[in-house]
């Protein structure tokens, strides 16, 4: 029996991985690249060799970064069942057909470009109705059901604890008149987390694949982390400026609400309008309230006592592109917007209008992957680029890890450690390389088991560790890396000379009496060569 580590293979992001022998083939989450152009341009690749034999998918939470690629794979031609949770399947009814229609815009936005460039057109990576296909694939389970998904296979969803309906995934194979275990963590949350409740302890395993996100690094406690928010949002409000909070749509942005609401309702900050902008955020709040069977008790109680915890008298909701160009005139107001990683969504256009003023903060309160312009923030940027054109980082810019949804190196260890196998197999991934090889080296000196950091592409033997690697039709081959970037540089400098012919056709062509016109072409221009930069 083999595994192959498609995805989240010493990186955060495109969790994906195949279980497979000569009677089938099983797939764990199918996520999507998100951070740097590299890693990115994995989405693109036909790297699932053959999609209609994929028996089933299993997939653990409802994050883009797990589930973003389903639409792509049914496309291609699965058609298998997808297994998950009740409300992860709910989440994914909104978060899918959202991500399909981001892939039409950013083909859209790409073509306008590429037209004027006489670059061919590009297809999205998927769109709307794709997604909308996928979801009748959808097979929804409850928490604690054991399924026969093959002959030879039973699966079982566990808490997990990261966000609304993420699962632990149990997997038990009957081989050869034995039955190994395989256990997928998924992405693991912190104890004492808000209105979720903890992941469940598994005690047994043959097989452990486990996420390393903070595997080097401890968070502080909750408790003083609402302590530190509220210091940071105090400090903040006395500047009267806007508090610009880039937040995950789902489980960031419920908490961030049941933390303010707390503050607000006992008096330890004013009613200061607080304004979520993200239909998504929206909808997936919508869909919390829904699911109540998820609370924990402390939640649960409190929802007993006739109170809602994700809700208060000043937190406002906009829906409409319209309600959310109205915030750039707002002071002295908290403006939670996703994307999280500021990679996309209305977020980017509230850090365009505040980042450069002194009285502003931005407070991050997610991981922010490399090569994010969320990640450039909090490590130092002077300046960055939005929209075409240069913003100066001017804004206090604040931190903080303890809102993770992921547990910490302490907290992946105590629950790796009610595993009582001497002989466990574990496999560190979703994390970047040096949190995975810290953790892994962790393990092996607390637990005393085997831990293994496998790479993108490789396919490894689960009884001989001997792997075998797949390239998915990349070429690393330095000399060629290097012919590329000649390549990429010789094509800037002809698109630059091209737009500049046309700025000067343009000038040549109109009296420009209308100033606002004038100023309309420029930025198509800047936009233009912004986009031209950033493929690079």
């Amino acid at each position: 029996m083999q595994i192959e580590f498609i995805g989240a293979a010493r990186t955060v992001t495109g969790s994906s991985y195949i279980i497979k022998d000569g009677d089938f083939t099983i797939m764990v989450d199918c996520g999507m690249f998100q951070g740097k152009r590299e890693i990115k341009d994995r989405n693109h690749l036909n790297r699932i060799y053959a999609p209609g034999k994929i028996d089933a998918l299993l997939l653990t939470h409802a994050h883009i970064d797990h589930s973003g690629l389903i639409p792509k794979l049914v496309k291609e031609g699965f058609y298998g069942n997808i297994y998950t949770t009740k409300a992860t399947a709910d989440l994914c009814s909104v978060m899918l057909p959202d991500s399909g229609h981001i892939q039409e815009m950013d083909a859209k936005w790409v073509n306008k470009k590429n037209k004027r460039l006489g670059r061919p057109e590009v297809e999205p990576i998927y769109n709307v109705k794709d997604a909308e296909k996928a979801l009748e694939n959808f097979v929804p389970l409850s928490y604690g059901e054991t399924v026969q998904i093959h002959p030879r296979i039973k699966v079982r969803f566990r808490d997990a604890g990261h966000i609304l309906g993420s699962a632990i995934i149990e997997m038990w194979i009957d081989e050869k008149g034995k039955q190994k275990k395989i256990v997928f963590s998924g992405d693991l949350g912190p104890t004492g987390q808000a209105i979720i409740r903890d992941p469940e302890i598994v005690d047994e395993a043959d097989v452990l694949l486990i996420e390393s996100t903070y595997g080097d690094r401890l968070h502080k406690s909750k408790q003083d982390t609402y302590v530190e928010f509220k210091d940071i949002l105090q400090h903040a409000l006395n500047k009267k400026g806007n508090i610009i909070i880039p937040a995950f749509a789902i489980e960031r942005t419920q908490e961030l609400i049941y933390a303010l609401a707390r503050m607000v309702n006992s008096d330890k900050l004013p009613a200061i309008p607080v304004y979520i902008d993200s239909p998504l955020a929206i909808s997936a709040t919508e869909i919390f309230r829904r699911n109540r069977d998820c609370f924990d008790k402390e939640t649960q109680k409190i929802l007993l006592e006739g109170d809602s915890p994700l809700d208060f008298n000043s937190l406002h909701f906009s829906r409409t592109s319209k309600e959310s160009k109205q915030l750039a005139r707002e002071t002295g107001s908290i403006i939670i917007s996703a994307s999280g990683m500021c990679t996309a969504g209305r977020i980017k256009y509230h850090l365009r209008d505040n980042l450069y003023k002194q009285e502003a903060s931005v407070i991050f309160v997610g991981y922010q992957a490399e090569g994010t312009l969320g990640r450039r923030i909090i490590e130092g940027a002077k300046q960055v680029r939005l929209y075409g054109k240069d913003v100066k980082v001017n804004a206090r810019i604040h931190t903080l890890g303890g809102f993770s949804a992921h547990a910490d190196r302490d907290g992946l260890i105590a629950w790796l450690s009610n595993i009582n196998n001497p002989d466990l197999k574990v496999f560190v991934v979703h994390g970047e390389e040096k949190a995975s090889l810290s953790f892994a080296e962790t393990v092996r000196e607390r637990v005393g088991v085997t831990a293994y950091v496998p790479m993108w592409g490789e396919t490894v033997d689960v009884d001989t560790l001997k792997s075998v690697m797949t390239t998915y039709g990349l070429d690393d081959k330095p000399v060629e890396k290097y012919t590329e970037i000649d390549h990429e540089i010789d094509s800037l400098t002809q698109t630059i000379n091209k737009l500049k012919d046309q700025y000067h056709e343009m000038v040549s062509q109109k009296s420009y009496m209308n100033t606002e016109q004038l100023q309309d072409d420029l930025e198509d221009i800047r936009s233009l060569i912004a986009m031209v930069i950033d493929e690079l």
